[in-house]
């Protein structure tokens, strides 16, 4: 089986998706630099917190001094790019650690919230899609269809605070927010189980909406197609017809929403970590966006560009190996 995947031709895509992705980060950061430049923020004020309420004008211009904040943003930029070039992304002058160590702290816990709210969108959705696109126009289409458009257009902070107040402070069956309950220091499987379960709910269900209309619009074209209703005529079982020939059929176009679906993903997991206090990356961006931690907040927007890139790689790469005809041209 292994052997007939176009290894070739998916390495040399990649590759030059790779090349590409060079020049737009390089692109993006420096747009991160001249836009935080530009900020009203103050990062010596941010950097002294309460102190520099009452600092001096000398004290705060050493301060700047000192992070390099009077300098030119583009030598900021390039000195910032230079280093992280051999692996140095500096220091985060609000965590007062390195950046390298806050990503590496903060990545895991996004990246489970992230995947565990993938995994059920694409699940539910997918499941909903296909039970809408069997008889369309009938109770159960209109009623998925109906929550469907309402659900997306629930802003994910609308729909954290709701999930709070009715499963976390109405009936009591599952934690708030946070990683671990008060109290606990050590953050044990059972414990991360259970405080994820609220906002990986939360964040899967901002993403559901597209993935059912996308799967029941695709499976019902399927279903109307020529070679669906040759399976039929054939005598097949309706769920054969269904699963085997309808389904692989209308999955195409989820394939190429996986990757398009990635900044709203982020997005929305930037949102929902922060209602629910997740330790993620999400609280760093935010920190280091009102506070203009340079550093930081240019290491969190590589890696942000870099999930999306990433994400419409694989969607691609999914789309050629599910449909031959594509090709991996692009």
């Amino acid at each position: 089986m292994s052997a007939r995947l176009p290894w070739g031709p998916m390495a040399r895509m990649a590759g030059r998706r790779l090349l590409a992705a060079v020049p737009v980060l390089a692109v993006v950061t420096f747009g991160v630099f001249a836009i935080a430049a530009a900020s009203p923020f103050d990062p010596a004020k941010a950097y002294a917190g309460d102190a520099g309420l009452g600092a001096g004008r000398g004290v705060l211009d050493q301060l700047r001094e000192n992070l390099g904040a009077d300098r030119p943003f583009a030598a900021r930029w390039w000195d910032w790019i230079t280093a992280a070039l051999t692996g140095d992304l500096g220091d985060s002058s609000t965590l007062r650690q390195p950046v390298a160590d806050v990503i590496g702290e903060r990545i895991g816990w996004s990246v489970l919230l992230c995947a565990v709210a993938f995994t059920l969108a694409v699940t539910v959705g997918t499941a909903l899609g296909v039970l809408a696109a069997r008889r369309r126009g009938g109770l159960l289409d209109r009623a998925v269809t109906s929550l469907s458009y309402a659900l997306e257009a629930a802003p994910p902070f609308w729909l954290g605070l709701l999930a709070i107040w009715f499963f976390a402070l109405r009936l009591d069956a599952l934690p708030a927010g946070g990683l671990t309950d008060t109290g606990t220091d050590v953050a044990t499987a059972g414990q991360v189980a259970s405080h994820v379960l609220l906002p990986a709910a939360v964040l899967a269900v901002s993403q559901l909406p597209w993935f059912v209309l996308y799967v029941r619009q695709g499976v019902g074209d399927a279903l109307d197609e020529d070679p669906v209703r040759g399976a039929r005529a054939r005598g097949l079982s309706e769920r054969t017809v269904l699963l085997r020939h309808a389904l692989r059929s209308g999955l195409l176009p989820v394939l190429t929403l996986i990757g398009s679906r990635v900044p709203e993903l982020i997005t929305g997991a930037l949102l929902v970590e922060t209602v629910f206090s997740w330790p993620g990356i999400a609280s760093a961006t935010v920190e280091a966006a009102t506070k203009v931690d340079f550093p930081l907040l240019a290491a969190l927007t590589v890696l942000a560009t870099a999930a999306v890139l990433v994400g419409n790689l694989l969607s691609d790469l999914l789309y050629g190996l599910a449909d031959p005809r594509v090709g991996f041209d692009g």
